[in-house]
């Protein structure tokens, strides 16, 4: 009857054993890596002269990360904060993005600010904005951490509809 007993704790310990899943299936919790950039109207390409030309600007963007127990990437959103001096005064914002591309080159738009012409301008030819939760794939967030450099952030004017002032991203932490 021993044996029977000892047997059948051992199986019940076995079967109990097996059920136990140590990988968990949830996202992780999120993780955050920030970059800056100083902004340049001599970094867009090709360089900008005129008014505009005198004007400067830093950008934080804070990329928030999910991932799943694997480590991939699953969802991402950024917070920008960006500021600007030394542009004309009353200089109205038409765009801000973060752009794919090495310096001196020009890429495509990856994560657009959404901004539309007027929502930020700079009556004393400077400022500051946020723009928060914006959305960004996670293919695109995998890129950016892993090469910073090869992605610039612009702002764009009117007068100057390609862009301004530019700077390559640079991790921060």
């Amino acid at each position: 009857m021993k044996r029977l007993t000892l047997s059948l704790a051992l199986l019940v310990l076995g079967f109990n054993l097996a059920a136990c899943d140590d990988a968990p299936t949830g996202p992780s919790t999120g993780a955050k890596a920030t970059f800056t950039a100083v902004l340049l109207p001599a970094n867009e390409v090709p360089a900008i002269v005129g008014a505009e030309a005198a004007g400067a600007g830093t950008v934080s963007i804070t990329l928030n990360v999910t991932r799943d127990y694997a480590g991939t990437i699953t969802a991402a959103t950024a917070d920008f904060v960006v500021t600007a001096t030394g542009f004309p005064n009353g200089t109205s914002l038409t765009d801000a993005h973060i752009h794919g591309g090495p310096a001196g080159t020009n890429g495509g738009v990856l994560v657009n600010l959404g901004l539309s012409a007027g929502s930020v301008t700079f009556p004393n030819g400077g400022g500051t904005f946020t723009r928060n939760g914006i959305t960004v794939t996670a293919d695109q967030a995998s890129g950016i951490l892993a090469n910073p450099a090869n992605f610039y952030f612009n702002i764009h004017t009117a007068a100057n509809p390609g862009g301004v002032a530019r700077g390559q991203l640079v991790l921060a932490q």
